[in-house]
This record gives C-alpha cells, structure tokens and sequence, in this order.
C-alpha cells in the first residue's frame, strides 16, 4: 500500500534512483541442454553478473543515493556480498567504507573488498556478532550504517529485480530465491506479487541455517542457536521484523537445501551454462535439482542465481 516502508511505489523510486549505476542482469533460457532439472521452462536471472558479483549493490546504492546529505563514510557486517556492494556505493559516493566480516568469511571476499577500496576488519565468528561490531563503529565514527537486509531502502533497492523479473519473462509462474536474512526475497515478493498476485514465489534456505524457515512456522522471529553451513551469506542466526512481515505476506513457501546439493547445482551451472555460481548464488537451483521444489509440467520457472564465486565447484 501506499506509505508502506517496502511497496511497489518505493521499489520503483529505487529502480528510477540506481539506473545507470547497476547492471541490467540478463535472464538466460536455460535451453538446449543435457539435462534439465525442471521439467517445463526454466529461465536463469544472472545476478551472478551483477557489478561487484551479487544482487547487493542495488540495495546499497538505493540506500546510499537517497541520504539527505553526504556522509562521512559508510560501514556494514556482511557475509562478504554485501559488504561488497556498500564497498561500491561508497566508491560512487567519493566516501570512504568499513566493512565488518565474520571470521567465516573466505579470504577472497575479503581480498575483494580491500580492491573496492573498503576497510576490512573482522569480528566474531557469525554475522551477528560482526553486525555489532558495525554498528558500533557507526556509533563512534560517524558513519551511515547500511544493514544489509533490515532497511526499507535496501529491500526496495533488491526488488528491482522482481521488476526486471516480470519486463523479460511475463508469463512466468514461479520465481525461486536464495534467502539470507531475507532483503532480496522480501522486495522480489513485494514487486511480484503487486504487479502479478498469480505469481508463485518460493524462497530457499540451507538446512543448516533455516533462519525464515522456522519463523515462518513459528508466527514469530526465531534466533537460531547454532550456524551449520557453508554458504556464509546466507546464514543470520536472526532475520527482523520488516522482512518477516514483508515474506510472510509475499512468499508462498519456503524450502530447505543442504549444502552439497547447492555444491552439486553450482557444478550443474557451470557445465550447462558456463556460469560460476558460489554455494549460496546456486541454492535456487538446488531446490529443483533436490525435487525440494517440483514443478508442474508445464510450470515456467525463473531461478535467480544471486552471487558469482568458485566455491561450489571444488
């Protein structure tokens, strides 16, 4: 609705706001293949390709272009995509950026962001604990703190894909996403479900970070005790209640990978469509080659491959 913190109108500011300075993603037919793990039309969303490798600079810089005045810097925790991407806004903003990495972090997302020009400190063994570690920093530097999944600018700035989404595939049915602490599943459903309410959205998870999974089933906010997955960028031991109320309202279901079937997808990627996917831009795909999600015959099916990286084809 209008007024709304996340709606179709802000995500449409958003896309107006960051043109020009994110990529427009192509959507690939996953066509003439060898094998296929969806039985109707499938259609891939390369966020893989998107500037700094993920989906996260559109939430970034949606964030950092709608500040009333310039900051003095900018600073984040993140996993490593999305500290990449506040590493990009900060760049076009001419502003320095600190970014806060568990020390789960690989050492090339870290090498990645000292080449954005970002300072990179590490704190802790989860996101959480770097987060508080960001947000102190914020406190005491003065710098604009930009969560990475909390923030109603962010979550519009990753709906723009679901609007890039429905412009290349009209006719699609089901759109699958990989959900962390759940900002690019939360403004996808909120773009998707406004323009086409049909529209099946499904969101995928690790086993071992089923972080929305089970606040889902609780009808609450759940903060998980333990952390049991690879795929760092999509493992918060606790979502918020923006994205919550905003999936609850959006998302059909939600479903559970593990982490060698995101492997096994990120292998399928590669082979089929020369595409390097890390473990959490291939657990879309994972939910169809698991059976996690089975589509109909005839379903069309949009997987959003949201991150590049080697790390699945070891």
């Amino acid at each position: 609705m209008t007024g709304a913190p996340v709606s179709l109108e802000t995500v449409r500011a958003a896309a107006g706001r960051i043109a020009g300075g994110v990529r427009r993603t192509p959507v690939l037919a996953a066509s003439a293949l060898r094998e296929s793990p969806s039985p109707g039309p499938l259609f891939l969303k390369l966020e893989c390709l998107q500037v700094t490798g993920s989906f996260k600079p559109r939430g970034a810089l949606n964030k950092a272009l709608g500040l009333d005045a310039a900051p003095a810097g900018l600073t984040t925790a993140s996993g490593g995509n999305h500290g990449l991407g506040v590493a990009y806004a900060a760049s076009v903003l001419g502003v320095p950026a600190t970014v806060f990495l568990p020390s789960s972090t690989p050492e090339a997302k870290a090498r990645k962001l000292r080449g954005w020009g970002a300072a990179v400190r590490v704190a802790g063994s989860v996101f959480d604990e770097a987060n508080e570690a960001a947000l102190a920093h914020a406190e005491t530097d003065g710098a604009v703190y930009v969560h990475p999944f909390a923030d109603p600018a962010v979550v519009s700035g990753q709906g723009t894909v679901g609007l890039e989404l429905l412009e290349d595939v009209p006719d699609a049915d089901t759109v699958l996403v990989a959900v962390g602490g759940g900002g690019l599943i939360a403004g996808i459903a909120t773009a998707l479900k406004a323009l086409r309410p049909s529209i099946r959205v499904v969101g995928v998870e690790p086993v071992g970070a089923p972080t929305l999974h089970d606040s889902l089933k609780a009808g609450a906010l759940v903060t998980l005790k333990r952390i049991g997955t690879e795929a760092g960028t999509l493992a918060p031991l606790r979502s918020a209640p923006l994205n919550l109320e905003l999936i609850a309202a959006g998302v059909d279901r939600i479903v559970l990978v593990d982490d060698e079937a995101m492997r096994q997808a990120a292998r399928w990627l590669w082979f089929e469509a020369g595409v390097a996917a890390e473990l959490s831009g291939a657990a879309a795909l994972a939910a169809l080659t698991t059976g996690a999600y089975r589509p109909a015959p005839d379903e069309r099916v949009i997987a959003v491959v949201c991150g590049a990286g080697s790390d699945g084809l070891g």
